[in-house]
């Protein structure tokens, strides 16, 4: 667990949580420069099975499942043929319900799972996007949030290699362009992409290799077969004259026919001529729902228009209304805050529109209309709702999901911040979790909805719910790496504050867009950000508001090591906290500033000043930040020689991450850990600790914590005497800050490499380190720098 906003605190950088147990790291063996330790094993990671129900009642498209079969051969050690499949075809074909079906039946050929998206390419809302794709799929196949990059490249990237080796069926549903798949195609052989479009995606067959299965409606004979399975135990003796009539009414449509198929069964004492003939009416009255003019969609939506006119008043209203949810999937108590419903009303009623084939159920009290059936329901919407009523139920939704968000994070960040909200609507009972594990599966599944729920707010517009939504959503994705959906909401808080002239939103979404680009490492958009959010937190005379932007953009300076710029802010945060007798953030700015200390070298206030932040933390009960201040407090004893102090602290500490279950603290503190126990004679036992330390990080994926642990790892076994091996811990160490561009870690590495080098008479080659370390510290002028750039050049000096 974590207390606090996310990145105020200093070495809390990355919030990713990630808890488990010393069971968490298994035995399995991973390779260092050469070197060899336990590591981090995947056997634990759930095999994600992530494919839709099967299709009720399918029938036929034999020829089309054989050419499918086609992709796959009778070896199972060469299992593919090609590892791209395209089904295309229109609208209402069976792409979808094809592609599932085949999918369920070929599941034990690919034993490492099945992933499943739907782009929503065609859907009235925004199509998912690769990098959405791509994160959600990174974090079914078990990569810790921290380890998935923030950019579409280092995304496409870890997941080529994750599903290196694997054999996964990966079905991309409803995608609207090649652009949407290609970063989703895996690098290798043994996983097979299954791609359902109503474009034909050229391109993939071009260049990508993909073999392309063009579906058809159905023939007639096959159309009838469909319509008799539905109808089946139902209605007897149904002439195969009115059977072919009806198939051509529906224009041969999997979608079409499963509707009306559904009608006659429900109707089965109404001769099958009477029905046919309503719906011929309802033909002559259509009226397009859009500009397209051909006999499918037209058919389509005809039949649509005829199922919707039989059902009863609150059914077709639920329906209707149903169109104005964002996201394309809801769960039923969205569907009775829409209608106003204590819940088992509305249950009945969805029950109905599932049994019309008006509605999809995709999992427990989750349904989703198809695109086309949305499209549809939004128009009815439009013309049989008022605009009042229109927005009055989208108001409920929206109001439902805002406070059900603060009640999750309530859970989820106990002593977070907390927005002033509007009262819910009235008869908006928003959820309450018994638990943060339940919390958050509600994140989990209601994300995309989430990001929709802040754009239609901001369209209707409510724009202070807009930002509020957006405001929230941070803490959340601060502590789970979710970049794409944080920047995309951030952007739409930030511009609905603007529309509505709330400069206090304003400042909160540039906040928000600060914290983003810290977390990601770029570092100037971050201070663009965050000095604009105190720009307007000026102007409005917010001084909470303007403590927070302040300590930010110490942060800013302490990760670039511009330690004067860092000092000064923090002690204004301190300053402006202490004035307003915010006691917690006072404590916060004082064991910045503490940090700030150690790293000028000026021990004796650094220690000062953790001291006066660990009253305040321990006067508040913040265990979570005393850890963080006793940690510091450790590494800046150490440096002054109380080792006996020292070792207090850390141990401290790292009973605070055990009592929290944070393997991401426990990692990071053991490495200060095995700097102690170095300092005092114990390099086997701080090999151990930077050992559990870097196993650790992998798990988590901080690249940039792991390569400290590989370096106090080189450290021990430089102690020991074990040079060799202490200077291929150093290379991985350095190949990593080297590659993250930490200029200031890879000095160090590099400045340690080059003495266990020399020690093994490989002066070229330490000289060459020496130089490139020198190299890194050009732009660092605080005294610790300057003393290293003295050390390193005598060292050149030296003969």
């Amino acid at each position: 667990m974590r207390s606090g906003d996310p990145d105020e605190l200093s070495r809390h950088d990355n919030h990713t949580e990630v808890s488990g147990s010393a069971a968490d790291v298994v035995q399995a063996r991973h390779v260092y420069g050469g070197v060899h330790f336990h590591g981090a094993d995947r056997s634990s990671v759930p095999t994600p099975q992530q494919l839709p129900q099967d299709v009720r009642s399918f029938v036929n498209r034999n020829a089309e499942l054989e050419h499918l079969d086609g992709v796959l051969t009778d070896d199972r050690d060469e299992p593919m043929v090609v590892a791209l499949s395209v089904i295309t075809g229109t609208a209402g074909v069976g792409k979808t319900s094809l592609a599932l079906h085949w999918a369920h039946l070929m599941r034990q050929r690919f034993p490492d799972g099945q992933l499943y998206a739907n782009l929503r390419g065609y859907d009235p809302g925004l199509p998912v996007t690769a990098e959405e794709a791509l994160d959600r799929f990174l974090r079914a196949l078990g990569e810790p949030a921290a380890a998935i990059p923030a950019e579409l490249e280092g995304k496409a990237a870890l997941y080529r290699s994750r599903l290196a080796g694997q054999r996964v069926l990966i079905i991309l549903d409803n995608a609207a362009s090649v652009g949407q798949v290609r970063p989703l195609l895996p690098g290798t052989a043994g996983c097979l992409v299954v791609v359902t479009s109503r474009s034909r995606l050229s391109g993939l067959v071009a260049r990508d290799g993909a073999r392309r299965l063009s579906l058809d409606v159905l023939p007639e004979t096959e159309a009838i077969a469909l319509l008799r399975a539905v109808t089946a135990g139902y209605r007897a003796g149904d002439d195969d004259a009115e059977l072919r009539e009806l198939a051509r009414l529906c224009a041969r449509l999997p979608l079409a026919l499963r509707i009306a198929a559904e009608r006659a069964a429900s109707r089965p004492l109404m001769r099958l001529g009477d029905l046919i003939s309503d719906l011929r009416d309802e033909s002559a009255l259509w009226d397009a729902l859009t500009a397209e003019d051909d006999e499918e969609a037209d058919a389509v939506r005809t039949v649509f228009a005829w199922s919707y006119r039989t059902l009863s008043a609150e059914v077709a209203r639920l329906f209707r209304l149903l169109g104005l949810l964002p996201g394309s999937e809801f769960g039923a108590e969205v569907a009775a805050v829409l209608i106003n419903d204590d819940g088992s009303r509305v249950r009945r009623q969805l029950d109905v529109l599932v049994g019309a084939h008006l509605l999809e159920q995709r999992a427990p009290r989750r349904y989703q209309l198809h695109d086309l059936l949305r499209a549809y329901a939004a128009d009815q919407v439009l013309h049989e709702e008022t605009p009042e009523s229109r927005r009055t139920a989208l108001r409920r939704v929206l109001s439902w999901y805002l406070h059900t968000l603060d009640s999750a994070l309530h859970v989820i960040f106990p002593g977070t911040r907390r927005f002033s909200l509007e009262p819910p609507e009235v008869d908006v009972v928003p959820l309450t979790f018994g638990g943060r594990t339940e919390a958050l599966d509600w994140f989990e599944v209601e994300r995309s909805n989430l990001v929709a729920a802040a754009r239609a707010a901001s369209d209707v517009p409510l724009h202070r719910v807009a930002w509020q939504l957006s405001a929230m959503l941070r803490s959340i994705y601060a502590s789970r790496n979710i970049f794409d959906d944080w920047l995309a909401t951030s952007l739409i808080g930030l511009e609905s504050a603007r529309q509505a002239g709330d400069l206090h939103g304003e400042a909160e979404m540039l906040e928000s867009l600060g914290k983003s680009s810290f977390q990601a490492r770029r570092l100037a958009e971050s201070e663009s950000y965050h000095r604009a959010a105190l720009t307007v937190r000026e102007e409005i005379g917010d001084q909470p508001g303007r403590a927070i932007s302040i300590n930010a953009l110490g942060l800013l300076g302490l990760r670039r090591r511009r330690l004067a710029d860092a000092k000064s802010y923090f002690e204004q945060s301190m300053v402006i906290s202490r004035e307003i007798g915010d006691r917690r953030r006072e404590g916060l700015a004082l064991c910045n500033l503490g940090e700030t200390y150690y790293e000028l070298g000026e021990f004796e206030e650094a220690i000062e000043n953790l001291h006066a932040a660990l009253r305040f933390y321990r006067e508040l009960a913040d265990r979570a930040r005393e850890g963080n201040a006793l940690f510091i407090l450790s590494m800046t004893l150490r440096e002054t020689g109380d080792v006996e102090n020292a070792l207090s602290s850390i141990r401290d500490a790292l009973a605070i991450a055990g009592q929290f279950n944070n393997r991401m603290w426990e990692a990071h503190w053991l490495v200060e850990l095995a700097r102690i126990q170095r300092a005092v004679g114990e390099p086997g036992e701080a090999l151990v600790s930077c050992q559990e330390a870097a196993i650790i990080q992998q798990r988590l994926g901080d690249r940039s914590r792991e390569a400290m642990a590989l370096h106090g790892t080189g450290q021990a076994y430089q102690e020991l005497g074990r040079l060799r091996e202490a200077a291929d811990f150093h290379r991985r160490a350095a190949a990593i800050h080297r590659e993250l561009g930490d200029h200031w870690q890879l000095a160090h590495t590099l400045d340690d490499l080059a003495v266990a080098l020399a020690a093994t008479d490989a002066a070229a080659e330490a000289s060459h380190c020496r130089q490139e370390a020198l190299r890194s510290l050009t732009d660092f002028e605080d005294p610790k720098a300057a003393a290293k750039r003295e050390r390193l050049t005598e060292a050149l000096g030296r003969p």
